[in-house]
């Protein structure tokens, strides 16, 4: 053979592997005693076959391994060094990867790395996400910042994602890597895996290099002697014609790189794909971004209570909460394709994690309160920490208990000061159903200092009785006016009929409609990327429908089902009662006396089967283009009624006089558009695990089966509109603001100590500050993490007031940047994503 031939013979690199979800059917312990079984078979193998390599990414599994076999583990560990078996991917999972936000994506990352180089000494340069429904392009420069230089993944299995099977992926900040699809799935059937190389053999080709997965799978299995065996026998025979070799992801993209030159380049997210998912489970949904907001906003606070010497910072305890967290992110868990025991074992799961982080943050919250005044005469404390290195402005809520109990015929009504300055305060009423003057609900309008502890005294007015919320109606409709905002709720429907900032109409009629939609009971539905048939509608209850359903005694009077509930110096709360069918929805709408972003609440009793609920909100944007927030980035998405998948924050983006209308959401991530409509996706009444197969039922006929989201669930959103400009330049904060709220509490401090200072600051009105953590390998360094969240080029000064210490900051648009605080050294630069 000579030369000219070794170089343009075909090389097929096979991948071994046992993809093995850790939940999906089964509930983790069988997912665990899985992954011993598979990886002792395959550490067997390994030693036996000359030639043949095994490949296995998830850190989760090899961590079970070291807990529940720890000779097995040592043997791997020796056959990683003989170069036997392959750590592929480094992550600490195959997570879903559209969902999680950018920060969480990048702990799968470092979690995962930092356990392999850890254990094994190796790094791998392949991404793996051979399951995961769909990429967000946010991946790509994340990938490329940890040190990554390529990616391998399957869906869309229903058709090629980008240009082509291999191409070159371009992130939102230019970052690239290459990237390859499976075309063929990344297992075989037992005793069949040589039938699958042999067809791709024999297959007309002008491609020199190619990649084949094989293994058993779902459920472990992996390599059998079988098919071991007849691997053996082709290799042997395809000698000298095309090269088949036991490969890993690493030497097959190190071939294809060769000629990177030649492949077309994609510039977008690689969906969709199981649309139902990015719906279906909403508890777990919830959870999941509560759990995210609670762990990141009290690592800030951690961060700057440690940072000043107020108390020791407790990695290992946040660590076990951030391992609920990257085991809720996986693609069968927080998509809501696993059984109904997997479902409440990971909100178990992830309560274990909140409760870490509850405990945490009150931990943070008493050493911040330190050097506080004691309370005057009268005077009932509220502090506020503000994670935030910016200033925060907005509505905050607290409860307290009074001295005394009033049993007099009054009212203690709470006035909030601030540095002995009334403020704009109401009381509301609180969540105790106590029928005495004793427990209090203050809501009250501030700005908060960054990154610090804020001070407001509460003192009480004795009033004859409690403000009646008074309502303006005109023509029959309730009027709310404000100098920069006009707000109509219709009393005949319970909906939102104007929504006008500054002059200028943002919705059309029936805002914020529940809509039923037709659906199945696929919990991924496989069948379609849409839902599109309306079912129904809910209406408005009659005056005794909304009496009976509010708990009110038949005895009292009746109520409408539209009324204002709260009314003061800072808000008005209407309240709306809907049904349909066995379903109801509580509508209520949060309206300020200053500013323009409205607040709704949709608290829905939920009884459908086979169906889906969404909101209508139609705009006046009937050329709107929509994008949604992702991983670390803003996505453009479909406007012709196409699901998406988006984070914390949806937008509809006129194409003509540069309006804009913003929707923040507290845990959803499903929507469509069309026609100027936005429509976010609540609920669906799907099934468990259940998704077509052949022409079989898709459920079984014989008995009751339960469906997901049967039950009450709480949903919120904040409405705003304005200047393109202004609304996308503040949107990204604005959600992180609502998702990780200043955390308020009525405390009486002992007056002691000294008021810690603001720990981190931003000059600037728009860079993100997503992290602020101590480092992963050191105890005297703190990782800071920001983002450019517009596309734009902008600039910051990084802030450490306490140690006097500043850097100026250059981002690309999209541009993602990490800095080290080094305590001993007393430097702060910038460095790798991998804190390396």
């Amino acid at each position: 053979m000579n030369k000219e031939e070794r170089v343009t013979m075909r090389k097929i690199h096979l991948l071994s592997n046992a993809h093995l979800d850790p939940v999906w059917q089964w509930e983790w312990e069988e997912g665990a005693a899985a992954a011993v079984s598979t990886f002792r078979a395959a550490a067997a193998f390994c030693e036996e076959y000359e030639g043949y390599i095994f490949n296995h990414n998830e850190a989760l599994l090899y961590k079970w391994i070291e807990e529940y076999e720890p000779s097995l583990f040592r043997k791997i560990q020796g056959l990683v060094q003989a170069g036997k078996w392959h750590i592929m991917g480094g992550w600490y999972l195959q997570p879903d990867c559209n969902m999680p936000s950018g920060e969480s994506i990048v702990r799968q990352i470092l979690l995962g790395r930092t356990y392999f180089q850890d254990k094994f000494g190796v790094k791998p340069t392949t991404a793996i996400n051979f399951d995961s429904f769909g990429h967000s392009r946010g991946l790509v420069q994340l990938m490329r910042k940890a040190g990554f230089d390529s990616y391998l993944f399957m869906r869309p299995d229903d058709r090629v994602a980008g240009p082509a099977q291999e191409f070159i992926w371009i992130g939102f900040d230019g970052s690239e890597v290459l990237a390859h699809q499976i075309q063929d799935g990344y297992n075989t059937l037992l005793g069949q895996a040589h039938i699958k190389v042999k067809e791709r053999v024999n297959k007309q080709s002008s491609q020199e290099v190619e990649l084949v997965l094989w293994g058993v799978g779902n459920h472990g299995g992996g390599p059998s002697r079988l098919d071991l065996n007849h691997i053996s026998d082709l290799i042997a025979s395809t000698k000298g014609t095309v090269e088949v070799l036991h490969s890993t992801p690493e030497a097959y993209f190190a071939d294809l790189a060769k000629g990177a030159d030649a492949l077309p380049r994609h510039e977008r997210d690689l969906n969709p794909r199981f649309v139902g998912c990015y719906t279906s489970m909403i508890r777990i949904k919830q959870k999941h971004r509560l759990l995210e907001n609670e762990l990141y906003q009290t690592e800030k606070m951690l961060s700057s209570a440690a940072l000043q010497g107020y108390l020791r910072y407790p990695k290992e305890e946040l660590n076990d909460a951030f391992h609920d967290l990257m085991v809720a992110e996986f693609h069968d868990i927080l998509p809501g394709t696993s059984i109904q025991p997997a479902e409440e074992a990971s909100l178990r799961l992830m309560d274990h994690g909140l409760e870490i982080a509850s405990r945490l943050k009150a931990r943070a919250f008493f050493a911040l309160s330190s050097g506080q005044r004691e309370a005057g005469e009268g005077e009932y404390p509220i502090l506020v920490y503000n994670p935030h290195p910016y200033p925060v402005r907005g509505v905050f809520e607290c409860e307290f208990m009074l001295a005394d109990q009033n049993w007099q015929d009054q009212f203690s009504m709470p006035v909030v000061y601030q540095d002995g300055v009334r403020i704009p305060s109401q009381a509301e009423k609180e969540h105790s159903n106590l029928s005495l003057d004793w427990r209090k609900r203050v809501v009250f309008e501030a700005q908060l200092s960054p990154s610090a502890m804020n001070r407001f005294d509460c003192k009480i007015d004795l009033l004859p009785s409690k403000p009646k919320p008074q309502a303006v109606l005109e023509d029959g409709d309730i009027h709310f006016r404000t100098p920069s905002l006009h707000v109509v709720i219709n009393t005949q429907t319970g909906l939102l009929d104007q929504y006008v900032v500054e002059g200028i109409p943002y919705l059309k009629a029936g805002a914020f409609e529940p809509l039923v939609i037709i659906d199945n009971g696929d919990p991924w539905r496989m069948d379609t990327d849409r839902f599109e048939g309306v079912k129904g509608s809910f209406r408005l209850m009659s005056p005794e429908e909304g009496t009976a359903f509010s708990g009110i005694s038949e005895s009292a009077h009746t109520l409408p089902s539209v009324r204002v509930i709260e009314d003061g110096e800072v808000r008005t709360v209407i309240e709306s009662l809907l049904t349909y069918g066995h379903s109801a929805v509580v509508l209520t709408y949060k309206l300020p006396r200053h500013g323009t972003e409205i607040e709704i609440h949709v608290r829905v009793f939920w009884q459908e089967k086979d169906t889906m609920l969404k909101l209508a909100i139609p705009t006046v944007l009937d050329d709107g283009s929509y994008v949604g927030q992702t991983i670390y980035g803003v996505q453009s998405l479909e406007t012709d009624g196409t699901e998406v998948v988006a984070q914390k924050w949806t937008a509809l983006v006129s194409g003509t006089d540069l309006r804009t209308v913003t929707l923040i959401n507290d845990g959803i991530y499903g929507s469509d558009s069309s026609n100027g409509v936005m429509r976010p996706s609540l609920l669906r009444g799907a099934a468990y695990t259940a998704h077509p197969i052949l022409d079989r039922p898709l459920m079984p006929n014989d008995r009751f089966s339960p469906r997901i989201d049967q039950g009450e669930r709480m949903f919120r959103f904040w409405l705003n509109a304005g200047h393109k400009s202004e609304r996308l330049a503040s949107i990204d904060r604005e959600a992180l603001q609502w998702n990780e709220k200043p955390y308020a509490l009525s405390f009486f401090p002992h007056g002691e100590g000294q008021i810690p200072a603001a720990a981190v600051q931003l000059d600037d009105d728009v860079i993100q500050m997503t992290t602020f953590k101590q480092a992963e390998q050191s105890d005297d360094k703190f990782i800071l993490r920001l983002f450019e969240p517009t596309g734009q080029a902008r600039s910051t000064v990084l802030s450490i007031p306490h140690m006097d210490m500043k850097i100026r900051l250059d981002f690309h648009g999209f541009e993602v940047k990490t800095c080290k605080l080094d305590l001993k050294m007393r430097t702060l630069v910038e460095c790798e994503l991998m804190e390396e």
